[in-house]
Formats: C-alpha cells, structure tokens, sequence
C-alpha cells in the first residue's frame, strides 16, 4: 500500500479556536472529527511569527535562531533542506496548493531573477499546481471566480469589500457586513475543488500533497451565511489590562505595538468583539470546506494510506491585550492547533488521545520523516512525534523519556528597509529581537536589547494566567526570574548548529558521526 502525506496549513488559526478542546463559541466538527481519527497536541506552539519565519521553522525543522529567516523577506538560507526536498530525495513529487510564503537565497539566483521581488515564493521541491500568493492578489482564485460569471475586479481582493446596503449594517461592527462572493466561491472552496479533482486524477499515485489555506487570515470579512454565524454579544470576555493605556504602560513594545494601524485593538468594545465574531466566522467557513477534503479521503478509501498532518503558521491575537495579528511576546500569537491522523494499525490505540505535553513546529518535519522512512537531517531540532500517536508503551499523559517541559519561540521586529524600530528605539538590527521560554508555571521574555531599553519580562502563570502582571516591573521573584534566564540560555546552547558538531574525523575509522536522541 502507497505511503501517503496530506499536509495542511491553516492560516492565523489560535490554539484554542476547535469544538474539541471545549471553545465556548465555535464549532469546529471536521476538526474534531480528525482529532477523533487521530491525535490533538493541545499545549502546541509556533516557533516564530509572523508567516514567512513561522514556515521557514516549520518546513526546515530549525528554530529561528538557527535559520534566522527572521522576517517576511528575509531570505532562507539555501544550505537548509526541507520536508519538500526530503520527500522529493525519498521518490515523491511533492504537490503544492496554495504558498509557502518562502523567500529565496539570492546567492542562488541571477540578481535581475523576478524571484527576488516577492517574499511569497515556492519552497524549493515543490511543484504547484495550485500557486496563489495573497500579496499578488490571489489571482488563480479570481480566474476560478470569473470561470464561473462572476465579475472579477483587477484585484479579486477588493471582493472582499462588504456587500453596500447590506440589510442591518449600520447596527453592528465594521466587518459584519458580507463580502461580495458567495460561500461556495470562497478562496476555501478553490483550494478544496482544485486539491479533490487533483486526488481523483492522480490518488492511485504515492503522493505528498501541501494543502496550505488562506483563511482565516484577514480581510476580517466573510461571506454570507458566514458573516453573522456567531454574534458578537456572545464572545468570551478579552483577556487585557482594564484600559489599552494600562496594557501600553506595561512595557515599551507594548507601547509601540498597541498603536499601530492594524495590530491595536480598536478601544470600541462593539468593534472589538465584532472581529473576533468575524474571526470565528472564518473559521467556521474553512472547517466546513475541510469537511468535504476530508470526507473524500474517507469515501474514496485514501484516509487508509494517508498520514494527515493539520497546523498553522501562527495564532492570532483577536483582540486579547488589545490586539490584533501576530507579534510580539504573547501566547495568542503563537498557540497554535496540531492535530495528526496515522492510518497505521499501530495507531489506532490511541485515537482520540488529547496530548498535553509541549510541542513545536520544528516537531512537524522529523514526524513526517519517520512516517516516510527517511533519515531526519542533523539540522532538525525537534523530534518525531511518534511516541505519542502510537503510544510506545507510553500511559495517557505521559511523555518520552527527556521530553521538553516548556515551549519556545522568537520574534524579531528589525527591518533593514523600513528601520521602523531601530529608529524609535535608537537601536542597531541586532538588538530588535526577542526569546520566550514558556513552561506550565512560569513564562520568562529576554529582549537582545539592554535592560534599560526593554526590560524582561516574568509572568507567574499559576496566579496570573493571563500575562497582565510582569513581576521584573513589580520588582519580585529574582530568583524566579534567574531560573527562568538559565533554561533560556541552555535552550540555545543545546540547539546550536549540530550538522558537523557531532562529527570526528578520526585516523582508525574516518569520519564518525554521533546523533543526539535528546537535548
């Protein structure tokens, strides 16, 4: 029987956005069905944020600090391979629909190469059949649109503007209004048509397919049927400081980031609980179309040869410490769903099994590897997932031997075009960055700049679940704060560069190479 992988990207889609994991407003059905297949990673995190950074950790296996693809637009390093080379070296041809948002080395391309004026480009070893880059306008969807007799503007983008007069407007929040297609011709229904006529085609063939959806990053706008599926009297109260001015006080990136035109949360609370309403409509709207890929699988007989990896780039901060998008220091940003169906006997033991340990992204390339038989490259520095989807003598709620206990991740707000930071802040590239180390009770964020400019900052996760107290600023738990430091700089010790670290060359035998099995 063909081995097979179907590995799907959601866009901007919060760790605590599934019916399954008990979300007091969305329903999430084809999730929870996959989850109910197979295994859901509740306590998963993305390693960077925002796209571009986030994908280079999840594609390569590698922490920021160690492909330092920091940014749209930062080039990732060629010497890097990745799941789509690994998979093509192993006899595959990997498909992609939809982007990887990856920019390309320009050591390996002609200076004038047009490669080089887009961040959204293809990940060396995929093949696209379906390419739609949003920053270009998404214009295989709007060639799909117009197929089908619909009016489609230069940029199929601007169909995303709200439907004018729409019946009830005026009493609720900006982005309620409906956009200007039907749901059946969303950007969600092409991905799904154009991936379902690719399996009719070519299922009998082994195949490794990137399904990597849009939605529901923004425009927070959704179309009928959708745009006022959830009201936004019911959304779950925001998780902030009292006032955005408290939450802009607490630290000199928060004030920077609380104002900027599409990360500060508007101060009208109607507006406010209307995205995050609009949001969850997204959502809701991809769950359904999942529903009908899904439901192929199953009927076709496909979902018996398929390994099914479901993740997202990054979260979304809806509205939570009085933002929106994904940046910074905060969990929303970086909690992130991972749900994983093996169709192997060996995992059938543990269908439905809700996992609580902590893992990352960089975990998603080296459980791909196994599946397939190949090697996992010495540059990965997470570990294959396994041990939790087939259990391995593992009880519920354990973990492997030597299991991290905390998760990790990175942002960076330099820019070498922009300077917008540097400039504010009166700091070089290097210093506009920052680590996290976040664990069951306490989470700790180290800045590259001096203390003076931007200061650390500690959070007791037990008394202060929702990060608003910093104690570095209140001026307590020193020793918390030490301890949290320490786990931090070992974590980036350990995960140094390993591709020859491990390697001697020795008179007897040559070059000897030794893998780590923990760090």
């Amino acid at each position: 029987m063909n081995r097979n992988v179907l590995f799907i990207t959601v866009d901007q889609w919060r760790g605590d956005s599934l019916s399954a994991l008990g979300h007091p407003v969305l329903t999430t059905p084809a999730l929870d069905w996959l989850a109910a297949q197979g295994t859901l990673f509740a306590n998963h995190w993305a390693n960077a944020a925002p796209c571009g950074p986030s994908r280079a950790c999840l594609y390569t296996g590698t922490y920021l600090h160690h492909n330092r693809s920091v940014n749209n637009g930062t080039p990732l390093d060629a010497r890097f391979t990745n799941v789509a080379l690994l998979a093509r070296a192993a006899g595959y041809d990997p498909v992609l629909f939809g982007y990887t948002d990856t920019s390309l080395d320009p050591r390996t391309l002609p200076a004038a190469d047009p490669r080089l004026r887009s961040y959204e480009e293809v990940l060396p070893g995929f093949r696209p059949v379906v390419h739609d880059p949003w920053e270009a306008g998404s214009q295989q969807w709007g060639r799909w649109l117009a197929a089908q007799g619909v009016d489609v503007p230069a940029n199929p983008h601007e169909l995303y503007r709200p439907m004018p007069g729409f019946p009830g407007a005026d009493r609720h929040g900006s982005t309620w209004a409906p956009a200007r297609f039907a749901a059946e011709q969303s950007e969600t229904a092409f991905l799904v048509d154009a991936l379902t006529a690719w399996l009719d085609e070519h299922g009998d063939e082994p195949f490794f397919i990137h399904a990597s959806f849009i939605r529901p990053h923004p425009p927070r706008r959704n179309p009928l049927g959708y745009h006022d599926i959830y009201d936004a009297d019911d959304m779950p109260p925001f998780i902030a400081a009292p006032t955005k001015a408290e939450e802009a006080a607490a630290h000199p990136l928060n004030e920077i980031l609380m104002y900027l035109p599409h990360a500060g949360s508007p101060e009208d609370e109607r507006e406010r609980r209307q995205m995050r309403a609009t949001y969850h409509g997204a959502q809701k709207e991809v769950d359904d179309q999942l529903a009908r890929l899904f439901a192929q699988l199953d009927s076709s007989g496909l979902a018996d040869s398929t390994l099914v990896v479901l993740t997202s780039d990054h979260g979304e901060m809806g509205g939570d410490h009085w933002l929106f998008e994904k940046l910074g220091y905060w969990d929303e940003s970086f909690h992130v769903p991972l749900i994983i169906r093996d169709p192997d006997p060996g995992a059938s033991a543990t269908r439905g099994r809700v996992v609580e340990s902590f893992t990352e992204s960089v975990d998603v390339l080296p459980t791909i590897c196994q599946w397939l038989g190949i090697e996992v490259p010495l540059q990965a520095d997470g570990f294959a997932l396994q041990p939790f989807i087939t259990g391995d003598g593992l009880s519920d709620g354990q973990a492997p031997d030597h299991w991290r206990t905390e998760a990790h991740w990175s942002w960076n707000f330099s820019n070498p075009v922009t300077r917008a930071a540097e400039r504010h802040l009166g700091l070089p590239m290097a210093h506009c960055a920052l680590d996290v180390i976040r664990g069951l009770d306490v989470k700790y964020v180290q800045f590259a700049a001096e203390p003076d400019v931007l200061p650390p900052l500690l959070f007791d996760l037990v008394t202060d679940p929702g990060q608003v107290h910093d104690l570095v600023q209140a001026g307590s738990s020193s020793e918390l704060g030490w301890q949290a430091a320490q786990q931090l700089v070992r974590w980036r010790m350990r995960n140094d560069d390993r591709t020859l670290a491990g390697t001697m060359v020795t008179a007897s035998d040559g070059a000897v190479a030794l893998r780590d099995q923990w760090r």
